[in-house]
């Protein structure tokens, strides 16, 4: 596989990705940035580091599978690993503005963070 083709390859990962939702939050994996690490090698393997909004997230067990299963079934994937961690910690500091603004999460809260309204 060419490095264009690893490329083309990722871009569709990616788009699959945005295809995927927490069920408890209206927006995707990707845009969440709950995909920590996105490699796709020569051979068509590719390897996905991952979280959750929270260690005690009810999906932690079949978001993963989830994600390999959608990946796999992309044309040109060999083989699928996806590795769950939480390691860093995933905070609402990590979406972007307009994540933020999406989720209604982009207001002054006083005294209280954006995190506390997820919970």
């Amino acid at each position: 596989m060419t490095q264009e083709e690893q490329n083309q390859l990722k871009e569709t990962v990616i788009g699959v990705l945005k295809t995927i939702y927490d069920p408890e939050i209206p927006v995707d994996i990707w845009t969440l940035h709950l995909v920590y690490g996105l490699d796709v090698d020569e051979e068509g393997n590719v390897k996905i580091v991952m979280t959750v909004t929270a260690p005690s997230c009810p999906v932690a067990e079949v978001l993963p599978g989830a994600v390999q299963e959608r990946i796999q079934a992309i044309m040109g994937v060999k083989n699928v690993e996806v590795e769950l961690t939480f390691e860093p910690a995933w905070s609402i500091d990590m979406l972007s503005e307009e994540a933020k603004a999406e989720l209604g999460l982009d207001g002054d809260f006083g005294q209280y963070s954006a995190m506390d309204f997820m919970y």
